[in-house]
């Protein structure tokens, strides 16, 4: 059955308390299921080589998330690479090189971000803490409260931190004190992923989607609510099927937002009113990302998909990694990158979905998506491998 196939990343919100007695946390309830689910990773074949991919360098930096599903991702801002992991501790590399340039023990459960921006560098903690640090130096300037633990990359715009955490509170806070501008709140589903949609700053407005299917546009400054729209409607008999959560980042382009909804759809949402332009069936959990040509999805049974960004449709479906955990995708250079839980990366050709390399970033897994930043892909493995590849033309 499908549903086991991506159990593993749901997080149960208010089972009874006798499931949490003998196993101390409900992050990875794949365990309980173990009998039940029959789904083997795909193993990985030989294929038709068309492409060299270099490594420009590589380095270890830390624990990673301790395969604890967090949000660490690496951050490319300015010439520079922003990740922390799991221990608190935050570092900034040259991204040409990989050399260090400062790094510091911040003391904090750091569980989202770093998101970056008007100079700083931002996470969010497992405490329900948002923190900033300087991008020149690691020096911490403020350190505010949030609601409830930040599984989300902070967003920084126009004089603004906006931070969601899992309990469906959106803030808006100052970027130079982190005093609260604003609060939007959203009642969160019995049954929910663990983990939360980054939001995506673009021009005036922040736009964010939540458990339950919920897009939601609003002003930067004010919080003012600009629209929202459901981008799918729950259904089924149980909670569990019931289940619909963007869990993923969306993307903007070209006046529309595209997201991808755990099982449910994808869509392409209007970024100026809201409405939605077009959707199709199809569950993801970890994000959609687009180029010139194609927009790309890893879908809940790691089969990676190019659709049609205007209406849908799809043209062309890559199935060679069933079960394997892939990220969300990434697109570098005319080429469509995702990682998986052995820490492969497999490059396909972005017109027509052909698999032209594969190279390894490291053994740990590759849970959060890769970052693109002029034609070099920054990686970083769940144990705590920082990467920079090219491909060569």
């Amino acid at each position: 059955m499908k549903i086991y196939s991506s159990f593993r990343h749901i997080v149960l919100l208010a089972m009874p308390v006798i499931l949490l007695s003998g196993c101390g946390s409900v992050a990875d309830p794949t365990s309980w299921f173990a009998e039940e689910s029959k789904l083997k990773p795909a193993e990985l074949v030989e294929f038709n080589k068309q492409l060299e991919v270099k490594q420009l360098w590589s380095r270890s930096v830390g624990s990673g998330d301790n395969k604890s599903r967090l949000k660490l991702i690496p951050r490319v801002d300015q010439g520079r690479v922003f990740v922390a992991d799991a221990e608190g501790r935050l570092f900034s590399l040259d991204a040409g090189n990989g050399s260090s340039i400062w790094s510091v023990e911040t003391d904090l459960a750091i569980s989202g971000g770093p998101g970056s921006g008007e100079g700083l560098v931002v996470v969010g903690t497992s405490d329900g803490e948002v923190a900033a640090f300087s991008q020149t130096d690691g020096t911490l300037l403020w350190k505010v409260e949030a609601s409830s633990e930040v599984l989300s990359v902070p967003a920084v715009a126009n004089g603004t931190v906006v931070v969601l955490s899992i309990d469906g509170k959106l803030l808006g806070l100052s970027a130079i004190d982190g005093s609260q501008r604003w609060i939007y709140a959203r009642e969160v589903p019995v049954l929910t992923l663990r983990g939360s949609s980054s939001p995506v700053i673009s021009g005036p407005n922040v736009i964010t989607g939540f458990a339950g299917g919920k897009l939601v546009a609003l002003r930067v400054d004010s919080g003012e609510l600009v629209w929202e729209t459901s981008v799918t409607t729950p259904s089924g008999r149980s909670e569990l099927e019931r289940m619909v959560d963007i869990d993923g980042d969306i993307f903007v382009a070209n006046g529309a937002v595209f997201v991808g909804t755990y099982q449910s759809e994808v869509a392409a949402v209007s970024e100026y009113s809201g409405k939605v332009l077009w959707r199709r069936q199809l569950s993801s959990y970890s994000g959609v990302e687009a180029d010139w040509r194609y927009l790309y999805v890893s879908d809940d049974t790691g089969k990676v998909w190019g659709l049609n960004p205007d209406n849908g449709s799809a043209m062309w479906k890559q199935d060679s990694l069933l079960y394997r955990r892939t990220s969300a995708p990434a697109a570098v250079d005319g080429y469509v990158v995702v990682g998986d839980f052995e820490g492969y990366l497999h490059w396909f050709n972005h017109s027509d979905g052909a698999l032209v390399a594969r190279t390894r970033a490291g053994s740990g897994a590759i849970e959060v998506a890769p970052e693109s930043v002029n034609g070099v892909l920054y990686t970083y493995n769940s144990d705590g491998t920082l990467t920079a590849s090219q491909p060569v033309k």
